[in-house]
């Protein structure tokens, strides 16, 4: 068995943009839908929405038959939860709340082996490497590993520049929702001001040399980051689609059903 290849990663050195979709619905069942419609990307999230180790490994399995690309996003950039999200398949993570260069280098260290590193090796154990079916699986692994980064609040905005000139990061995601917050502007990320910041971000990761990632739901919004270059863009959140899906639909049969149309995604 050969060892699987981060389509994912490779395609943001191309800088062609990748769009994903979030999974918040935790159940592999709606997780193979999203990977059969046809997104590139797909963030299994470990950080609110109710998935644990298990329930990550279903929805890896339910989508590795497609071409989506797999993202998890654990709850918090911990060195021994990382390891247990590594171990079981995933190649890209997406950490939140990284507020400094020192966290970032952290992380960095999380997902590589000894001497590089810190993960720890449990191959014989683990659906990453085939339970040791992958010849030389330990050599090739750090090579296949893609951290992502997200900046959602003041003082990582201020890092900003330190945070995306780690070497080892490969990308870095701006949290729309906990920045407008951390500016004053909860629950309105479209405000100007926090537009201002999200565009200004965007093209200094780049010019770190860095892919730069963001979600969404606003189609207007989501086409501006793109031209501006952001490299791997969630356009919506499953819970969101289906949520708005069943209120139009049970809309058109009862009286005051509601749409929700606004918030953050």
């Amino acid at each position: 068995m050969k060892m699987p290849f981060n389509t994912f990663k490779q395609r943001l050195k191309s800088g062609q943009p990748q769009i994903g979709l979030w999974l918040g619905l935790a159940n592999p069942y709606c997780a193979e839908l999203a990977a059969n419609a046809g997104f590139d990307w797909l963030l299994i999230d470990g950080e609110h929405a109710p998935n644990d180790l298990r329930g990550m490994l279903g929805q890896l399995q339910a989508v590795a038959p497609y071409a989506s690309q797999p993202v998890i996003r654990p709850v918090i950039g911990d060195t021994a939860l990382i390891k247990q999200v590594l171990d079981i398949g995933v190649q890209t993570l997406l950490v939140p709340m990284v507020e400094t260069a020192e966290q970032a280098r952290q992380l960095v260290r999380a997902i590589h082996y000894p001497p590089y590193g810190v993960r720890g090796v449990g191959s014989a154990l683990a659906r990453a490497s085939r339970w040791n079916s992958i010849p030389g699986y330990l050599d090739q692994a750090d090579e296949q590993m893609c951290l992502l980064v997200q900046i959602e609040n003041r003082e990582g905005l201020e890092n900003l520049d330190a945070i995306a000139g780690v070497e080892g990061v490969d990308g870095v995601f701006i949290g729309p929702a906990d920045l407008s917050a951390s500016m004053g502007y909860r629950g309105n990320p479209g405000h100007p001001e926090v537009q201002s910041a999200i565009e200004d971000a965007i093209v200094r990761i780049q010019k770190a040399g860095k892919a730069a990632g963001i979600l969404s739901a606003d189609e207007t919004l989501a086409r501006r980051y793109i031209e501006l270059g952001a490299a791997f863009v969630a356009v919506g959140v499953d819970t969101t689609v289906l949520m708005r899906g069943l209120q139009s639909l049970a809309g058109k049969f009862k009286e005051a059903v509601a749409v929700n149309t606004g918030g953050v995604y």
